[in-house]
């Protein structure tokens, strides 16, 4: 048994079972990844997949555990990587977040500058995503972190840390009829075209439940995976726009009128994801307390061993 068997197990069934696929991915030819494979279940005494003639169909039983296992052999030898460049250098390294345009476009940018003026030498890479690939990314180990609204609560491999509050606006053009609005309702914004987030995106859900709950069905006319794009539509006169507050900017976006819209949704609650059992470098520590000052490196450790069910906001 050796590290690239193991590998290439674990490849294999993170391209679908597609041997010619997983061997795309890792540079390498399909036979030598087949050969490799029937060696390590010759060795093992275990067949690992059930076969159709040459292709791989599904996991056995003994496989499942098998490539648990691998994962977790995998995950560890990462670690170890990562402990030695801790104690190599502290301070440099590559601190890898995958988050939605939102937290990337109107959230992040002052956190990551004190985080680049702290930590010059260590290199940052921003995957923009949906939450649900936000999560997937998280749960795989291929960033540090995750920062979304939606999904990652849904992962029992990640522990996520709730970082903040929020809630959404309304944004119509100047002296839309809304504006003449005593106090702004749901039945009000139900007689307009909506324009707003997708469904997997940033508290969409909040959204729908709220009209749904008065009975009401939104006229949506249109969907996008960031504010900037609903900003544009509801500028060329599509629609309302129900965006997140923190994406109104006022001097920016002077050609809207903001309406307040706290008292319609129930707020949302961003929250930040690392995946289990990863050994994170010290400047991670870091950029999590700066994302969310109320977790120091000793609650986010304490979050990592299971002793934080009580952080809730």
């Amino acid at each position: 048994m050796n590290l690239q068997q193991i590998r290439y197990l674990c490849a294999v069934v993170d391209h679908g079972l597609n041997v010619s696929v997983a061997a795309d991915a890792l540079f390498t030819s399909q036979p030598g990844i087949s050969k490799q494979i029937r060696q390590l279940e010759e060795e093992l005494g275990v067949p690992i997949f059930i076969r159709q003639g040459k292709r791989l169909t599904a996991l056995t039983e003994g496989g499942e555990v098998i490539v648990a296992t691998a994962r977790r052999a995998l995950q560890e030898l990462n670690n170890l990587k990562r402990v030695g460049a801790e104690f190599k250098a502290e301070d440099v390294g590559t601190l890898a977040i995958a988050t939605t345009h939102t937290q990337a476009r109107y959230v992040l940018p002052p956190v990551l500058k004190r985080f680049a003026d702290k930590y010059p030498r260590v290199r940052l890479l921003l995957h923009q995503g949906n939450p649900i690939q936000v999560a997937e990314q998280t749960a795989r180990a291929e960033v540090d972190v995750g920062i979304a609204t939606e999904a990652l609560a849904d992962f029992p491999e990640l522990v996520t840390l709730p970082c903040y509050t929020w809630n959404r606006c309304v944004l119509v053009p100047k002296g839309h009829p809304l504006t003449r609005e005593k106090t702004l309702t749901l039945e009000a914004l139900a007689r307009y075209p909506i324009v707003t987030y997708d469904f997997s995106f940033t508290g969409r859900s909040q959204i729908n439940a709220a009209f749904g709950a008065k009975g009401l069905t939104p006229n949506v006319v249109l969907t996008a995976l960031d504010a900037d794009v609903i900003k544009t539509y509801v500028e060329l006169g599509l629609g309302i726009g129900i965006v997140a507050q923190m994406a109104y900017d006022a001097a920016r976006d002077r050609q809207f009128e903001k309406l307040g819209a706290n008292h319609l949704f129930a707020p949302s609650t961003t929250r930040l994801a690392l995946r289990r059992g990863v050994y994170s470098r010290g400047f991670v520590y870091e950029f999590i307390t700066l994302f969310a000052p109320q977790f120091d490196r000793a609650a986010i450790e304490a979050a990592l061993r299971g002793d934080a069910d009580q952080y809730e906001l």
